[in-house]
């Protein structure tokens, strides 16, 4: 056990300690970054040429207006030249010129473009008040009749179910697993796969089988490499969760979180849950398949082609499930939900849609626990073997010969 860990640890430090560790760990945050960075900055840029400006004679009548309705109205102009001189440079989209008479409250708009229907919708409603306490003003109302002429109809919604929202929860649910899967399995199934065909025959191996069991050493190259797959994981999560606490901080972004705040807990409780498991224990099948690629490899130059049957396969699932998102009740999505190599993905696709029971998600979970101890001990007790052998076959005949003498 002590010689696993040491191969473990050694994998795991030479995994993480590389360059090509830090840059796929880094490229998300980096792509996020720039995406939001660049979105922010065109956005405050659309944003000046967007904004209107409110000039009046009166100052109460604009301070009234831009009591009520600030957002998108540039303050610091308040006179005509100002404004045509900030149209003329796309600074501005178009100014509100305010006037009363002795009875009427006017309002005109000059612009390129026609206001928007919400503007419109702020400034007919602002001009309805405004021109409503002018006249009860001028009726001499009192408070009662006032009153009285001020009641309004009552309309309310009641709404039975959220359907809108829990399907966008179970479809963006849905397309984050998958492509986390994907991702994570392509990305590690290469990297294993080369790790195993960069040591096909060398010396080294043999002074190796020579101090440890062949299944030993590559338990320990397995786990070694579970383990960079969890840092990466858990870097991500808590790049996540400090991603989300910025957000849930900001200002701008806080009433927009505020506002989808169920379809967010809803996504997050697809996610952590069995799931992950599934998640997981399906990366660790597609990597001990990716040993067991790399291990049949001709020689250490052909490591590039080690990982072709794996990524091919990973493939084939991850296509797979798209015809059947909005399908879960089809036999073939309930067969596959219990396969190996396609259950990752088929069985966490029924769980967030609610189609697959507690006893279904265990009989399934068995199912892969059990095809990976199997799995991973044909592989450690046919280990020395495969990567002592020095022919000429290539990946493709190993794989053929291995599977007729089967």
């Amino acid at each position: 056990m002590k010689k696993t860990w040491i191969v473990t640890l050694e994998t795991y430090l030479r995994q993480i300690k590389s360059w090509s560790f830090f840059f796929m760990v880094i490229s998300p945050f980096l792509m996020i970054a720039l995406t939001v960075g660049i979105s922010y900055a065109s956005a405050d840029s659309a944003a000046s040429s967007k904004q209107i400006a409110v000039i009046s004679d009166s100052a109460t009548l604009r301070q009234s207006y831009l009591k009520q309705h600030a957002t998108g109205v540039n303050r610091k102009i308040t006179q005509p030249t100002q404004a045509k001189k900030a149209m003329r440079e796309n600074h501005l989209a178009g100014y509100l010129t305010l006037s009363t008479t002795t009875d009427r409250v006017r309002a005109d708009y000059h612009g390129n473009n026609s206001l928007s229907s919400g503007i419109q919708a702020q400034v007919q409603n602002f001009l309805s008040q405004y021109q409503q306490a002018q006249n009860y003003q001028d009726a001499k109302l009192t408070a009662k009749q006032q009153r009285l002429l001020a009641r309004t109809p009552v309309f309310k919604q009641h709404i039975a179910t959220k359907a809108g929202t829990t399907n966008l929860t179970r479809t963006i649910s849905f397309w984050i697993l998958i492509t986390m899967i994907y991702i994570i399995l392509i990305t590690y199934s290469s990297i294993t796969a080369q790790e195993i065909a960069s040591e096909k025959g060398t010396k080294i191996m043999e002074i190796i089988f020579s101090s440890t069991t062949a299944t030993s050493y590559f338990v320990g190259k397995i786990a070694g490499i579970m383990l960079v797959i969890l840092t990466q994981i858990g870097i991500y999560l808590l790049g996540g969760w400090a991603g989300y606490s910025i957000a849930v901080n900001n200002a701008a972004l806080k009433p927009l979180l505020a506002d989808n705040q169920a379809l967010i807990n809803g996504v997050i409780h697809n996610l952590f849950n069995i799931n992950l498991l599934f998640l997981f224990l399906g990366v660790v099948i597609y990597t001990i398949l990716a040993a067991y690629s790399g291990a049949l490899v001709a020689k250490a130059e052909d490591a590039s082609k080690a990982a072709q049957p794996v990524v091919m396969l990973s493939m084939l699932a991850f296509f797979a499930a798209f015809p059947f998102q909005n399908n879960l009740d089809a036999l073939a999505v309930k067969i596959l939900s219990y396969i190996p190599f396609f259950s990752s993905y088929f069985m966490p696709m029924r769980i967030i849609n609610n189609t697959a029971n507690c006893g279904e998600q265990l009989i399934s979970l068995t199912i892969l626990l059990a095809t990976i101890g199997l799995f991973a001990l044909y592989v450690g007790r046919q280990y020395q073997r495969l990567m002592l052998q020095t022919d000429s076959q290539n990946l493709w005949q190993h794989l053929l010969k291995r599977l007729r003498h089967q």
